[in-house]
């Protein structure tokens, strides 16, 4: 079903109604949702559907109309949900058999992971599979005992429609209640467990080794990357690569890291003209997208390509890393001071049309001879590569294609910059994708260390101004004032309690934040939360760390996760949070925290090293021998220094600032910035200078 209205005019129209004269179920033209500040669940808002946001409020009903509960969950750019929410959500048919036989529930994930989490867990343990939409039966206990993604609205391809599954279970519930109660019991019962880490011994460094081995077993040797179709970016696995490859010289490893970075920025995945990543590509060769576009895998990705830079000087890498940060700056920021959640793959109902080109458009923006030569390098076709239009992606690099035409590079780059100005400048006249404003505490702790990276790499003080802002943000707009960190803000308000991710990457922000500018107030802050996520989130016994605060809501249970998914968990960048406060400060109970996660994950993670892969990231840091430098002096004059050292990879490096004075333990020499460098079990005699400190750099990496 297409839909012609613009999404983001019709969300912010309906955050700009004036709602108090309208009653608490929303009236006859909205539901309960339309009081929401979710993007996702006022999308859902207008749905003939009497949907309540997750609140006792509905379970209550539920019991008093002995009722089960539809519980639906989804979030705001997913293709999927928009596409299951056109077909059923808003058919009055389908609507009349919901409201009629259960009471309706949606979530969205991204504000409430802690729901997500449990409740796709139960459909992995029901079903073997999950994904969103997740559409759960459960009781008014809140008890799953059936749980599934998509459902058609009519029967096909074996798939029962909707109402068919609706009324399935309304009869179960009538007749054979019993049935249903005992599934949900058996299901709490494995969830229970499912959660449950197993503690193991600290391995031999030789396991990082076959961790390696496992990422290059599973590795494309065709197109890059992991595994087949569906084909996802997977930057903490290039991560550990790039850390496996600094500590074992490999080359097998970083030609994988680098053939994988070359054909994702060459394909389809790749937004060729605005820049940026989208979600994932369908098919094996990065070509054909899954259009989303969310903030968290610009942060990660945008990393992998600065680090794969200090690695290998290679100027490409960093170019990319700019590009996609030049896309998070112009589609991503938020006039607040934040960045926004994500971009969606939809526009008027159908995925990808903001980003598809016919050959006409192309030779009418360009003109006859330029289109011919994008065309060419782009592999635009008048039949059209994907359903008769053509998603842009490179056929071969701009160097290879400006030496076979002939062309000096200089002037490929120019025709190429301004076939981009005018293509964009078309595109932008499009019905835009859906912006979801949503700022989520850890997606944007993610992207301020990118930034700090890319300033420390770049010294372009633009990224250190916005990773900046963006901390002067979290701190204005997601910091209660009881000190609590929120999860997210939209609306003018945050939306709850923050949870262990959140934590845990705005303490890896504060960290790197620090590491790049050497400012101690940064430190200070890290060493709160760090305090304070163990407070909230850590067990009476044990050293793992709760998804969940001591202050959360009490869900079905209070879990405990060490899956790596395409953001690190919680406790995998606690372990490197702990790790690196322990270095910077010296403070040795850091270090012992950060050990005993890895210890009460180890027997877990052992047996699946790539479904925990930031762990073993963490060990290998714990396993490195330290290089820490101490720096004396001004903080204006350090800034060569702290260049010269973030410039390059040394992924054990902790930077502590000495003060300013001639005296002490780590005195100002010469009235120059004087480095104290403990490295390899050596310390060295204090440098004084930043080209002291480049000389040793040189000899000793």
């Amino acid at each position: 079903m297409k839909k012609s209205v613009d999404e983001n005019i019709r969300i912010r129209n309906l955050i700009s109604m004036p709602k108090g004269n309208l009653p608490l179920d929303g009236g006859p033209d909205f539901n309960r949702l339309i009081f929401s500040a979710s993007p996702y669940l006022l999308q859902h808002a207008e749905n003939p559907v009497d949907w309540y946001p997750w609140g006792e409020e509905a379970f209550i009903k539920a019991l008093s109309e002995d009722k089960p509960v539809f519980l639906s969950i989804g979030y705001s750019t997913c293709h999927w949900c928009h596409v299951m929410a056109h077909e059923s959500f808003e058919d009055p048919e389908v609507a009349a058999v919901l409201n009629s036989l259960f009471v309706c529930i949606k979530v969205d994930r991204e504000e409430r992971p802690d729901i997500d989490e449990q409740y796709m867990t139960v459909a992995q343990i029901m079903t073997g599979s999950g994904g969103w939409p997740l559409n759960i039966f459960m009781t008014p206990e809140k008890s799953p005992f059936y749980a599934t993604t998509y459902i058609p609205r009519q029967q096909k391809m074996g798939m029962p429609g909707i109402i068919q599954v609706l009324e399935y279970f309304d009869r179960l519930w009538r007749v054979d209640r019993e049935k249903l109660k005992n599934n949900a019991a058996s299901t709490l019962s494995v969830l229970e467990n499912f959660f449950a880490p197993e503690a193991g011994l600290l391995p031999e460094i030789s396991m990082l080794e076959k961790v390696n081995q496992q990422l290059l077993n599973i590795y494309d040797d065709r197109s890059g990357g992991f595994g087949t179709a569906p084909k996802f970016p997977m930057p903490l696995f290039l991560d550990f690569l790039i850390r496996y490859r600094k500590r074992n010289d490999s080359g097998r490893s970083l030609a994988v890291i680098e053939q994988t970075l070359r054909n994702m920025r060459y394909g389809g995945i790749y937004d060729q003209l605005g820049f940026g990543f989208h979600r994932y590509s369908v098919d094996s060769e990065w070509r054909v997208p899954h259009f989303e576009k969310m903030l968290y895998d610009q942060a990660l990705i945008g990393s992998t390509y600065l680090e794969t830079f200090q690695v290998t000087s290679n100027p490409f890498y960093l170019k990319v890393a700019e590009e996609i940060l030049s896309f998070v700056f112009d589609e991503m920021a938020s006039c607040e001071g934040g960045f926004i959640a994500g971009l969606d793959a939809d526009t008027e109902g159908e995925e990808g049309t903001y980003y598809l080109w016919t050959h006409s458009e192309i030779e009418k923006a360009l003109g006859e001879k330029e289109a011919a030569l994008f065309c060419q390098l782009f592999d635009v076709t008048a039949q059209g590569n994907f359903e008769g239009k053509n998603i842009l992606h490179l056929q071969f690099s701009p160097k290879q294609f400006s030496a076979d035409d002939n062309m000096l590079p200089e002037s490929f780059y120019i025709g190429f910059e301004r076939w981009r100005s005018v293509l964009l400048k078309n595109r932008r006249e499009r019905v835009r994708p859906f912006r979801d404003e949503k700022i989520v505490t850890a997606w944007n702790s993610l992207m301020i260390t990118t930034l700090a990276k890319g300033y420390a790499i770049s010294s372009n003080k633009k990224y250190l101004t916005a990773a900046k802002t963006a901390v002067d943000f979290i701190f204005s707009s997601l910091v209660d004032p009881s000190l609590r960190l929120m999860r997210s803000y939209h609306l003018g308000k945050a939306s709850g309690p923050g949870y262990l991710e959140d934590y845990a990457a705005f303490i890896g922000a504060l960290i790197e934040l620090h590491q790049v500018t050497l400012e101690t107030n940064y430190l200070e802050q890290a060493c709160f939360f760090a305090d304070e996520m163990q407070r909230l989130f850590g067990q009476e016994a044990g050293g793992a760390l709760y998804e969940t605060g001591i202050d959360a809501e009490k869900l079905l249970v209070r879990h405990i996760s060490a899956h790596d998914g395409v953001i690190p968990s919680g406790n995998s960048m606690a372990v490197f949070d702990l790790l690196r406060l322990a270095r910077i400060t010296g403070d040795l109970s850091y270090q012992q925290r950060g050990e005993a996660i890895l210890h009460s994950f180890m027997g877990t993670v052992a047996r699946q090293p790539v479904n925990s892969i930031n762990f073993f990231s963490a060990f290998a840091f714990s396993v490195s021998p330290e290089f820490t430098v101490t720096i004396s002096g001004a903080e204006e004059d350090l800034s060569q220094i702290i260049y010269a050292l973030n410039g390059r990879y040394i992924p054990n490096l902790a930077l502590r600032y000495g003060g300013c004075e001639v005296e002490g333990e780590f005195p100002v020499v010469d009235n120059k910035p004087t480095s104290y460098v403990c490295a390899k079990n050596a310390c060295q005699p204090p440098l004084v200078g930043a080209q002291a400190l480049v000389s040793y750099l040189d000899e000793a990496l």
